[in-house]
């Protein structure tokens, strides 16, 4: 397979002198400490973090392609501190103080991202430019401003600030702009090259790193023996086996409904010229939205390329993942308009990347992460897309977990939850893309109307706000 078409990023990696070839696989049967399914950030951070914990342990991740395939070297670039579940849904589960400290541990996790590179000589692009999300309407400033009251009525967890149209200039400037909201807690990221180097440190420290090595079943501790991996090259056998296969976990026998995959694609411009920089802005290392309800999302690469992606793909019937559902040229004709829209000095210069991929969402758009100490077997996952800084806080937690250390992370309310599983065909496949059409519809209702959209509010319960 040639991995440097997979994305803008994995392209760059290999220009970089990153060869892309797989590592050798697994041959024969193996026993070791702890099995890692998944060669994405999620099992490479928990295997870091394990192996700087205790040197002796014996820790395998077995790939099915190349370290960084999935949506670890595809994705947006965001090291941010978003959670699919907000506080308020968070506080009517578990009460305020727990909300409120897992948002405190996923601002601390964007700093931890960053440290580790530093730390590992991991050059990632790590640059911390927080999140401008712009509000091009009155109906959607109102949003921006609703959602930054509520941070200052929790006494500024988020750090969230409302800026008028003057303030959003001198970061960001965009067509028909009328304010923005800013947080500090993201940084921008190369996403290939901190899992690529995050893979390598894994190895340095002594782990096995199979790749090319496809896991066909995971199976729990029984009275034949502890968990094991069953693969076509061999079966590995652990004290603990780790899920951590995103939204690949719906390809795994038992868990076809954990998860569901949905698509996210991107495009990115070729570089472009310091007068169009000097026009828009994005010096600081910033990432942008907008407050629209169809999620999108951008930044300036350090080579001077928008990156730019949004949802709005398709949900596939019966969870399939195929390689030709990375492209869907409707969509990527909808991001160019989207940009076009947002910077109009755009026209006239180039696309050279379309990619894309699936993210995984549990039913209750909650991520979680845990170990069953009776089956032997941990997971983490359902990130919803804003995985890249989430996987470091798993792999930390996994390692608490494991380790059976006492320690806050394995207090957080993320752990041990348990989403309820995706409806059957063909209702999964009905309410999956009746949702993607609502946010749709939602953006179009509230460019009609100049109120809030009533299709969005009747959603919103169901997307873990």
């Amino acid at each position: 397979m040639n991995y440097r078409s997979v994305s803008l990023w994995l392209d760059q990696a290999a220009a970089a002198g990153d060869p892309l070839q797989p590592r050798a696989g697994l041959d024969g049967d193996l026993d070791v400490d702890v099995c890692i399914v998944g060669g994405g950030l999620t099992g490479l951070w928990t295997a870091y973090y394990l192996l700087k914990a205790r040197p002796m342990l014996r820790v395998a991740v077995l790939e099915a392609q190349i370290a960084g395939f999935g949506a670890s070297g595809r994705n947006g670039g965001w090291c941010s501190a978003l959670f699919p579940s907000g506080v308020e849904a968070m506080a009517r589960k578990h009460g305020l103080d727990q909300a409120l400290a897992m948002r405190r541990a996923m601002n601390e996790t964007v700093d931890e991202v960053g440290r580790v590179a530093a730390a590992e000589g991991i050059d990632c692009h790590f640059e911390r430019g927080g999140t401008i999300e712009l509000a091009r309407s009155q109906v959607q400033l109102e949003r921006v401003r609703a959602a930054v009251e509520a941070d200052q009525k929790l006494g500024g967890v988020d750090g969230y600030q409302l800026w008028d149209v003057v303030e959003t200039g001198e970061r960001l400037r965009a067509d028909r702009v009328v304010g923005a909201g800013y947080t500090p807690n993201c940084a921008r990221i190369q996403p290939a090259f901190l899992v690529r180097g995050l893979a390598e440190k894994v190895e340095q420290l002594g782990g096995l790193v199979l790749e090319q090595t496809a896991a066909l079943e995971i199976l729990p501790r029984s009275s034949a023996g502890g968990p094991r991996v069953r693969t076509a090259r061999g079966t590995v056998r652990a004290e603990h086996v780790i899920r951590a296969t995103e939204a690949w976990t719906s390809q795994l026998p038992g868990a076809r409904r954990t998860i569901a995959p949905i698509y996210s694609l991107m495009v990115a411009t070729e570089p472009l010229p310091p007068e169009f920089w000097a026009g828009v802005g994005l010096s600081r290392g910033e990432t942008f939205t907008d407050a629209r309800h169809l999620v999108i999302y951008g930044q300036r690469t350090r080579d001077d390329r928008l990156a730019f992606g949004g949802r709005g793909a398709p949900y596939h019937f019966g969870s399939r993942i195929r390689p030709d559902f990375d492209q869907d040229p409707k969509v990527f004709a909808g991001l160019r308009q989207t940009l076009n829209g947002l910077f109009p000095a755009l026209r006239g210069f180039g696309i050279t990347h379309r990619w894309g991929g699936p993210l995984g969402i549990a039913r209750d758009w909650n991520a979680s992460v845990g170990l069953d100490r009776f089956s032997g077997i941990g997971w983490a996952g359902g990130y919803v897309g804003d995985g890249l800084s989430t996987t470091n806080l798993a792999g930390r937690t996994l390692r608490d977990l494991v380790l059976q250390q006492e320690t806050e992370l394995v207090q957080l309310p993320w752990v041990g939850h348990r989403s309820p599983n995706w409806e059957p065909e063909p209702l999964r496949w009905l309410g999956t893309n009746a949702g993607l059409r609502a946010m749709t519809a939602a953006d179009a209702e509230e460019r009609l109307t100049s109120r809030p959209s009533v299709a969005a509010r009747l959603m919103s319960p169901l997307l873990g706000h």
